[in-house]
């Protein structure tokens, strides 16, 4: 039986079990508030792990206006989903502006992402 997820935020560790439907618009407000909130801690920006499976990992992410994620490795074949506001995926001399709805395969090379508005994207990653 699917089940729908609009309730209080599940906490950080908490994973949609097989079956579970969740909204993720709402999830990333949830997260968005979380990231503007004076309190957090979080430098602008929160995260939620919402599906592990077997050889795949989907992340919502929430940045404020302003916010970035720092250069980084590559998670590996990843791809990065903008659900909602605008971001800039940077890698080396090359940029990616991404609008809502917009998908791009992460680069396998050291990136950064900066938020252009408050935005929610969806990280999609592949295990090893």
């Amino acid at each position: 039986m699917n089940t729908h997820h609009n309730g209080p935020a599940r906490p950080p560790e908490a994973h949609l079990s097989a079956g579970e439907v969740t909204n993720l618009p709402a999830m990333g407000e949830e997260l968005l508030a979380d990231a503007r909130s004076a309190n957090s801690g979080s430098s602008g920006r929160t995260a939620r792990t919402v599906v592990t499976l077997p050889g795949l990992r989907v992340t919502l992410i929430a940045l404020a206006t302003g916010s970035e994620l720092a250069e980084h490795e590559a998670p590996g074949a990843a791809t990065l989903t903008c659900l909602t506001g605008r971001v800039t995926l940077r890698a080396a001399d090359l940029t990616w502006p991404l609008g809502q709805g917009d998908i791009v395969a992460i680069p396998d090379r050291r990136h950064s992402l900066t938020a252009e508005t408050d935005a929610a994207v969806l990280l999609t990653v592949r295990l090893a």
